[in-house]
């Protein structure tokens, strides 16, 4: 349990949003595991009053989440790939980085983030604790590392590879329960002139648009710049800059440097400006927040339980860990939806953590003549629904659950 911020160190922390409990988002069930126990953990958030990081109330260990047949694979979507390659293009064209420079990505999945700086002629370096994740990078030839970042490897890093130019985190940062530890590691393996970029979901996002969703075990912080000005500063660091980005429901790119090494973009403080004039941190706010999160799980209960009651059929498209919260915050099962599909074949033929929804191949919304399909994955609404054409010209609509439920006409 937590009872202090893992930034600041107070113990002035308030819960807004208590989600229930669930299982972890990302473990999906084989079916000789249906009638094994299966841990559910609680989901509920705290807001730090002094640093204004938002903060889970629980921590699940990381051999929990990530060294037990972990299915995540990084967006590999079009979308996804655009946006690899446009951070790895900005990074390099704006920190002159090329051949010669190491770029080590924490977290790094499949590799497909250090596949886009390969093409920009640097050397690269994945590190990853989870084993079968590891294996896929390697065979599509990125160097990874099976291991949780830590002091241990930062320094093992520098002594067989040298310093690096780039250490990148996305969507891992908020991830760190020892976020200390995390940037003392850091420190040690950034050369002096190196660039720290780290992305992640903005929590400024997550409150306007209510994104409760991608709230889940894995995800440990909800961020905002302030705080993590605030913890760079312990360690002789300095934001430098930050840009905003549509993915994953809308996230920012934070560029962390030595102080004085990199002049400060003015975006620094206009982002800080705008969280202090939006209040996100702010009782009333997240108070209000909570309340709209209760409606929207009646709104969008309300919604299925109609069509279904009508003989209509339900499905879900897409299997994402931010689905997962949703289905068992809204307890929505197989009495709901018939099955949920998936692209990736980690998740294809297993259960849904909690709710035991099957994942099946997307061929069979047809097959099964699905009338209404609950959309998990509405970050990537647009691209999806194109991919599914053949779904809409037999007749099946789509539904959005986020922000407000709606069906796609």
């Amino acid at each position: 349990m937590v009872t202090r911020c893992r930034i600041c160190g107070s113990n002035d922390l308030f819960e807004f949003l208590d989600l229930g409990f669930t299982p972890p988002a990302d473990q999906f069930l084989r079916e000789d595991q249906l009638m094994q126990p299966e841990t559910h953990y609680p989901l509920t958030v705290l807001m730090c009053k002094d640093c204004s990081l938002a903060q889970l109330s629980y921590v699940v260990p990381g051999e929990v989440l990530y060294r037990r047949d972990y299915p995540y694979e990084s967006s590999m979507t079009q979308s996804g790939q655009l946006h690899w390659d446009e951070f790895a293009e900005t990074v390099c064209q704006s920190y002159d980085i090329g051949e010669g420079d190491l770029v080590v990505d924490i977290g790094s999945n499949v590799g497909v983030l250090l596949g886009s700086f390969a093409k920009q002629g640097a050397n690269t370096l994945g590190i990853d604790p989870a084993s079968n994740i590891v294996r896929i990078a390697e065979k599509r030839g990125i160097e990874t590392w099976d291991e949780f970042f830590s002091l241990r490897i930062a320094a093992k890093v520098v002594r067989e590879k040298g310093n690096a130019s780039v250490i990148t985190a996305t969507n891992v940062f908020a991830h760190v329960d020892d976020l200390k530890v995390f940037m003392k590691a850091i420190d040690i393996l950034l050369s002096k002139n190196g660039i720290f970029v780290f992305e992640a979901p903005y929590f400024g996002n997550l409150i306007n648009f209510l994104e409760y969703d991608t709230i889940y075990h894995e995800h440990l912080s909800y961020l905002l710049l302030e705080p993590i000005i605030k913890l760079a500063n312990q360690f002789g660091m300095e934001v430098s800059d930050v840009l905003e980005r549509d993915i994953h429901g809308g996230s920012f790119r934070v560029f962390i440097s030595r102080i004085g090494e990199r002049q400060i973009n003015e975006r620094v403080a206009n982002f800080l400006q705008r969280e202090k004039d939006s209040k996100w941190s702010c009782p009333d706010t997240l108070n209000e927040f909570s309340q709209k999160v209760g409606k929207n799980r009646q709104e969008l209960t309300s919604l299925l339980n109609s069509l279904k009651s009508s003989g209509k059929k339900l499905a879900a498209v897409s299997a994402p860990a931010k689905g997962m919260t949703l289905l068992n915050y809204c307890r929505i099962g197989p009495d709901t939806l018939d099955f949920v599909t998936e692209k990736s074949t980690l998740k294809i033929g297993r259960r849904c953590p909690g709710v035991h929804i099957p994942v099946l191949d997307d061929d069979a919304l047809i097959s099964n003549q699905i009338d209404y399909a609950l959309l998990l994955a509405w970050n990537f609404s647009e691209e999806i629904m194109n991919n599914l054409k053949e779904f809409r010209e037999n007749g099946g609509k789509f539904i959005i659950p986020i922000p407000h439920p709606k069906i796609m006409e």
